[in-house]
């Protein structure tokens, strides 16, 4: 239950806290790499520092076991006893140097490996050593059993002894030291003294690196307390981070919304405005049309009376709606004529003024191969109806010819309504585009009358948004290169 509790809370800062966790990680891992490179470095260094301090120190101690014996010998040799009590007085002497050295735990072995005579001799005791001097002593031929390891050293580096005097050691089994010390009495070579010596210093570089674990152990316990503080206090900082991150978005979602919502209002309120007086028309050619009512017009009258009436129920219904709900604009139930759509607009809207022959005349190629569309016909009659209006205000010539063809491509199963007029066409600005995608002219408040006022800019950028928002249409408009422009409606059936 805790586990899943710190899993949601930390799934809220998934991003931040991997990211964290992560560098957490590197530096844990970077920190538990250096320690062991320096472990291994250090106690490579004290191998190499121990190996070469024990070959130091038996050498050391060699030499000064060498240097005692030759000169108690030298003594010894100069001065020979004559009485008993100095013949055991001189074998105490000599036992004292080669017993002590056994006595200590590194020293393995000692002896005297002497030449005379071309015979060879081993001594490890003063009793030995003295009957060496009065001749006495049997060879290493005789009791060849004994210091066989010493020996067969000596014998291997006899003649490079002899001839360079120098200290010998060699390294066996990684820990012990072969020493041969060359054995020069009065400075005459004799021999040599060998010691085996087995130095240990291992307390001193465990002690070292007991210390250095310990160091490294605090080192790290830190470096890791401060990383856990770090990451607690980034941990803080991204949550407060992304609260104000949310509110911040919350705010902005709330902002977008009142956007949309003041433009849907705004849309709605240009839309009312710009259709209301389309109403009070309309109201007048019903009014017209019941008082021209007569017997062999009833019919006629009646379905024109009828169309109008919708018409006017439409605009009053989008009065009451600034979000209409799009059943009420596209719905499979809806079976319209594009083509009667616009014959009832060009006749019964278009063509009732009494001065239409004078200012603009219409020709239309409608195409009888065309499917009928699911959109509300007065929702078509709403997008049409200013783009025509807009050839007929802004031709700017005194007599304006407005072309309307509709056309039916069976294999991409697209309907194209074309719009076009042989005015002075379209101000090059307004078809430019801006940095929504849309040409200029089906901006709000942009207009293609020449002197522009308060009511203008909305006739286009209603249709637009009514065809292109609300249908899924494409609306496009362009200018020719005769002269004039032209709208293109693009529907997808």
């Amino acid at each position: 239950m805790i586990w899943q509790k710190l899993k949601n809370k930390a799934s809220k800062y998934h991003f931040e806290i991997k990211h964290i966790t992560i560098l957490f990680a590197i530096l844990i891992s970077f920190q538990i790499i250096l320690a062991f490179v320096q472990k291994s470095a250090l106690n490579e260094f004290l191998l190499e520092t121990q190996v070469w301090f024990q070959k130091y120190s038996a050498e050391r101690l060699a030499v000064v076991n060498s240097t005692s014996l030759e000169l108690l010998f030298e003594n010894l040799y100069l001065h020979k006893p004559n009485k008993e009590i100095e013949s055991q007085s001189v074998v105490y002497s000599f036992n004292v140097i080669f017993k002590q050295q056994l006595i200590q735990k590194s020293v393995e072995d000692i002896c005297l490996i002497l030449v005379k005579n071309h015979k060879l001799y081993v001594i490890d005791s003063g009793q030995e050593l003295y009957l060496y001097l009065i001749n006495q002593l049997p060879s290493y031929e005789e009791r060849p059993e004994r210091h066989k390891e010493a020996v067969n050293l000596f014998l291997a580096m006899k003649d490079k002894m002899k001839g360079n005097e120098i200290i010998y050691s060699s390294l066996r089994n990684k820990k012990t030291f072969n020493i041969l010390v060359p054995f020069v009495p009065d400075g005459e070579y004799l021999g040599v003294m060998y010691m085996s010596i087995t130095p240990d210093f291992s307390f001193l570089t465990e002690e070292v690196s007991s210390n250095f674990d310990k160091v490294s152990l605090i080192y790290s316990g830190l470096i890791f307390l401060g990383l856990i503080t770090i990451f607690i206090v980034s941990s803080n900082a991204v949550k407060e981070r992304n609260e104000a991150q949310q509110k911040l978005y919350e705010e902005h979602e709330e902002n977008l919304k009142r956007q949309i919502r003041l433009e849907k209002e705004s849309l709605f309120t240009k839309r009312i405005y710009h259709t209301h007086h389309k109403a009070d028309k309309i109201i007048g050619y019903i009014k017209s049309d019941v008082r021209g009512m007569r017997t062999d017009n009833l019919e006629d009258m009646k379905k024109r009376v009828i169309t109008y009436s919708n018409f006017i129920s439409r605009i009053i219904y989008d009065m009451k709606w600034y979000d209409q709900d799009l059943n009420t604009i596209i719905n499979p139930l809806f079976k319209t004529d594009v083509n009667k759509v616009i014959d009832f607009i060009i006749k019964h809207v278009f063509l009732r003024i009494s001065s239409k022959n004078e200012m603009f005349d219409f020709e239309l190629k409608l195409d009888d191969s065309i499917p009928f569309i699911h959109v509300n016909e007065f929702i078509v009659w709403e997008i049409l109806e200013p783009l025509i209006q807009n050839s007929i205000d802004h031709g700017n010539k005194l007599s304006v010819k407005i072309k309307i063809e509709t056309k039916y491509d069976i294999n991409s199963k697209l309907l194209y309504i074309i719009i076009s007029d042989n005015g002075v066409g379209i101000k090059e600005e307004l078809l430019e585009v801006c940095e929504t995608g849309i040409k200029r002219i089906f901006l709000e408040n942009e207009s293609t009358k020449k002197n522009e006022n308060a009511n203008s800019g909305y006739g286009c950028y209603i249709a637009y948004q009514m065809a292109v928002s609300k249908c899924g249409w494409d609306l496009d408009a362009e200018n020719l290169i005769g002269g004039g422009c032209r709208f293109t409606l693009t529907i997808k059936n």
